[in-house]
């Protein structure tokens, strides 16, 4: 942790939206100076705020590793033999390179955002009466949000199983402000208290948040010029909502992630569901990712990159990122009415592939669209999920998933309470999120011990504590007294 420390003053990056992800500069570290300078005008913090963002979207966490790549292949998302560079990664062979790279890469990252997020609130304090009262409180409440967002999915990582018995034991350090101290390593229960203290704090802080009002408010001349707009770009009040329903679901607190699920559904014409027209009719600039349906969203400049090294049907068969046929067919049940099967799948007419391989990140023929760079974090779907498998109203469980299947083409096959909500819950997971990295956490927070295997075409994989929880990087280890 102390190389971390070493580098953690300030970001500062180049003016920049997320709705212009062209717009981006990398992060600079600046001595103290330059940050009186950065926080003596609003525009100097829009910046910095801006550097939060930028480094959120980068490979090392939700631009890559904790979306596209690393935590979906835990999932057993993709046929990776052994032969594939990424073996090691589909084996959990923790030790082992690439995937002890891409540990020390997501924690570090994550550590090192944390950290900045903190002085970032500080320095608002510190050089307080720059901005509004209420630009500041929402600004606050987007970096506390942010430093709950990056713990939770830190302990969702390197944390027990948190619906056994190992949930007393030590877990990950929490950090509530910046500087060199080394924070002591927690259980995850305590850990879960102070991420649900933290949202707790974001959601006062963010009770003005335009959101409420005006809803996400696109910035149509994407030029970046208003901050409090493209909100779900941003952390707002509904995503913290919506991350408060996430986490009580994971500690297990049905009652609470109803409520807070529930607030957000009621508000679900901020967040439209994807049209039949841009699903299934448009051809060459669907918008794959449904981000008219994400509360909450990063913006990727490598975005199309990582597509090329991972997805591209050009890739070679060590390298290429890919479902088995059969898996996948099953996955969708051979569905082609299903928007996230027709529209994100297809055996490509190049690279010699004759299966199906994954478009949800390919990039659009037109430049200009808003949606372009675009990878979720929390969309409105798994909210209706968590909603259903917390409902005590086992007609309501299953009216939440046949709601979200019917905004994916499958309102003649809805599923009936003869069903299991548990078995159809996992199903829908399975389908919704691929590339988005949440299927790995549903799996471990159900504690579900054998999952299907992604380099064979049947049986499963048996998962344990060591499968499950990912050992904590030597940079953290060795540093410790």
């Amino acid at each position: 942790m102390k190389r971390i420390y070493t580098r953690i003053i300030i970001i500062l990056a180049g003016v920049a939206v997320l709705s212009s992800c062209k717009k981006y500069l990398d992060v600079q570290p600046e001595d103290k100076v330059l940050e009186g300078q950065m926080f003596s005008t609003e525009r100097g913090i829009n910046t910095v705020l801006n550097g939060l963002y930028i480094n959120l979207s980068k490979n090392n966490l939700y631009g890559d590793n904790l979306t596209l790549s690393t935590v979906d292949i835990l999932a057993q998302r993709y046929n990776v033999p052994s032969t594939h560079d990424l073996y090691k990664s589909a084996t959990y062979a923790y030790a082992d390179k690439p995937i002890i790279t891409k540990i020390d890469e997501m924690w570090s990252g994550a550590y090192s955002l944390i950290l900045n997020a903190n002085s970032f609130a500080e320095n608002l304090e510190k050089y307080k009466g720059i901005l509004s009262g209420k630009t500041d409180s929402i600004y606050r409440g987007e970096a506390i949000g942010m430093r709950a967002l990056l713990h939770f999915d830190m302990l969702r990582l390197f944390g027990p199983r948190y619906s056994t018995a190992d949930s007393i034991k030590t877990a990950i350090p929490y950090y509530t402000r910046s500087g060199s101290t080394i924070e002591p390593l927690l259980p995850a229960n305590s850990v879960l208290d102070r991420i649900q203290a933290d949202l707790v704090k974001a959601e006062q802080l963010l009770k003005a948040d335009p959101i409420i009002v005006n809803g996400v408010m696109p910035n149509v001349l994407n030029n970046g010029t208003d901050f409090l707009r493209n909100r779900n770009y941003r952390i707002n009040y509904y995503a913290i909502k919506a991350l408060q329903a996430r986490v009580s679901l994971y500690r297990g607190n049905k009652v609470p992630a109803l409520t807070a699920a529930k607030e957000v559904i009621q508000n679900i014409s901020k967040f439209p569901w994807v049209t039949v027209t841009n699903a299934l009719s448009e051809k060459a600039n669907p918008d794959r990712v449904f981000t008219t349906e994400m509360i909450l969203g990063t913006q990727s400049t490598q975005l199309y990159n990582n597509y090329l090294n991972n997805f591209t049907p050009d890739l070679a068969e060590t390298k290429i990122l890919a479902p088995l046929a059969a898996r996948l067919a099953t996955v969708f049940e051979s569905n082609e009415n299903d928007y996230r099967y027709n529209l994100n799948w297809a055996v490509p007419s190049n690279g010699g592939k004759t299966y199906r391989t994954f478009y949800k990140y390919a990039d659009v023929i037109d430049k200009t669209k808003t949606f372009r760079f675009s990878v979720p974090l929390i969309k409105i779907s798994e909210v209706y999920y968590i909603a259903a498998e917390c409902e005590t109203d086992l007609n309501q469980a299953f009216a939440n998933i046949n709601t979200v299947r019917n905004n994916r083409g499958l309102t003649s096959l809805p599923v009936t309470t003869s069903a299991t909500l548990n078995t159809e819950l996992q199903k829908e997971y399975q389908k919704e999120f691929f590339g988005e990295g949440q299927l790995f956490y549903y799996y471990k927070r159900r504690n579900i011990t054998s999952i299907p295997n992604g380099s064979a075409t049947s049986g499963n994989i048996t998962m344990t504590a060591n499968t499950f929880v990912l050992p904590l990087p030597l940079s953290e280890t060795q540093t410790r007294p």
